[in-house]
């Protein structure tokens, strides 16, 4: 997935600001938040969407969540929101499965996340 973005910052080819880093997960800052705190949680692995993932994934994807909780409680929030985005109708923006960590401000009016 030469051309993907997440991909390129998993190889450090792109800067991104880290805020977490394992052997599978990576997490760093958005750099068009949508709210004071907006971090991106993602695997290393590339996977198009949630929809895209195996019976295989299922360790991984409960990795991914509590990778958001923990910078997420790191970030000092204690009301926030876990949010991902599948294919084109549903606002996904970059094919590479991704999860929002979204808070610091009241959350109702939220803008598109993409």
């Amino acid at each position: 997935m030469s051309e993907c973005v997440f991909c390129k910052i998993v190889a450090k080819e792109l800067p991104s600001d880290v805020v977490y880093e394992d052997d599978a997960i990576i997490a760093f800052r958005d750099i068009n938040p949508v709210a004071p705190v907006h971090i991106l949680v993602i695997p290393k692995r590339h996977i198009k969407s949630l929809q895209d993932t195996e019976p295989q994934d299922e360790q991984l994807l409960g990795a991914l969540l509590s990778v958001a909780r923990k910078v997420a409680s790191e970030q000092g929030l204690e009301g926030y929101r876990v949010a991902t985005n599948i294919g084109k109708d549903g606002g996904q923006v970059i094919e590479h499965l991704h999860f929002h960590v979204i808070g610091g401000r009241p959350l109702a009016e939220l803008p598109s996340l993409g």
